[in-house]
């Protein structure tokens, strides 16, 4: 019996692939790690993202950041309109993905994440250097596209709804409000939410690659997410959500889409619900 693939393995980066198109000028490859790591050792022809890689607006660091800051970070990092963007780091994915979905949110869905990031590349043995790559600046054109992000009203307006669900994909600790490592108002996680961490959609092992698709999708059966519903994904800040909407767009699920604000906002509101588990009850 043949293994079901990937629905959409265009978005995955193979470490062979980049390197056969390491001299493309198409082909831009982002080390999202800090500039620090990335000034000691990178992937040659990478440039290093100069800002945080949250990738949020200054002001409350909730939400996206805009278009015009988005943009001219791109065409600095030498993006335009029909580049292939390559995104890499040494964060579990969390912060690849979340350029790839930034990227996705202003219409740029020419974009990939390398598979098994900084940790595969390394662990494989493959070549490295500490020379910086100083691109030509890209002319890059944001389109945003509301279809793929959350807002809180959009959330709020889904709780009872049997055609939408919500993929919580913290730890453990802070779904269930046993932890408050970020200082929220309060704890706990949407009522009616799935849980799913975001780590568990890697490899255990050095390489940390994302995992088989019958492995993903069983992960996903056995927390409860259906494909056949909209699914909403969040986390605390909007960054580990990204690997989930990255994952389930990678099995080939459309209708999905990231509650960015996420749990930064929702716990920190009056008015939204939250739901804390008894000790007994937590799996």
């Amino acid at each position: 019996m043949v293994e079901q693939a990937y629905a959409r393995p265009e978005l995955l980066a193979e470490p062979d692939w980049l390197w056969e198109r390491r001299g493309d000028p198409k082909v831009r490859i982002i080390d999202c790690a800090s500039l620090e790591r990335y000034r000691r050792a990178h992937i040659p022809g990478a440039v290093g993202l100069p800002v945080n890689g949250w990738l949020k607006e200054p002001e409350a660091g909730l939400h996206v950041m805009g278009p015009k800051a988005f943009g001219d970070l791109m065409e600095k990092l030498g993006v335009s309109d029909d580049t292939t963007v390559v995104a890499y780091d040494d964060s579990n994915m969390f912060y690849a993905t979340r350029l790839w979905w930034v990227l996705n949110y202003y219409g740029h869905t020419d974009a990939r994440v390398l598979n098994g990031v900084w940790y595969r590349w390394i662990n494989e043995g493959r070549p490295v250097t500490f020379k910086e790559t100083a691109p030509r600046p890209g002319r890059f054109t944001p389109r945003p596209d509301e279809s793929v992000i959350g807002r809180l009203d959009d959330v709020k307006s889904r709780l009872d709804d049997p055609a939408t669900q919500i993929l919580d994909v913290r730890p453990d600790g802070e779904w269930s409000g046993a932890t408050n490592d970020f200082s929220n108002k309060r704890v706990g996680h949407i009522p009616g939410a799935l849980h799913l961490f975001a780590q568990k959609f890697l490899t255990d092992d050095d390489r940390r690659m994302v995992r088989s698709a019958p492995e993903l999708r069983a992960l996903l059966s056995d927390a409860g997410v259906q494909p056949s519903k909209e699914v909403i994904v969040h986390c605390q800040a909007g960054i580990r959500t990204t690997q989930g909407v990255f994952i389930l767009r990678l099995l080939g699920w459309e209708r999905v889409r990231a509650y960015d604000a996420a749990m930064a906002e929702w716990a920190n509101q009056e008015d939204t619900p939250l739901l804390v588990e008894s000790p007994a009850s937590v799996r």
